[in-house]
């Protein structure tokens, strides 16, 4: 299943909000640094889609507009 994920980094509150079926708005406590706000949106979507962290693949790590591979 691939998903459109826009996400804000560095939020007060994590929260997970969908747009439609296949877009989500996901706000991140984490920063952009390091890969930190990245393994966070790993962590919050493989409990949102019940799958195994290994399970979903980041298309584009260094943008806020990501595409996202989740293996089900």
């Amino acid at each position: 299943m691939i998903i459109k994920v826009r996400v804000k980094p560095g939020s007060k509150e994590e929260s997970i909000e969908q747009k439609s079926p296949r877009e989500y708005f996901i706000r991140l406590k984490e920063k952009a640094e390091d890969g930190k706000a990245n393994v966070r949106l790993i962590n919050l979507l493989s409990k949102e889609f019940n799958v195994p962290f290994r399970a979903i693949k980041i298309k584009s790590p260094k943008s806020r507009n990501k595409v996202i591979e989740i293996s089900i």
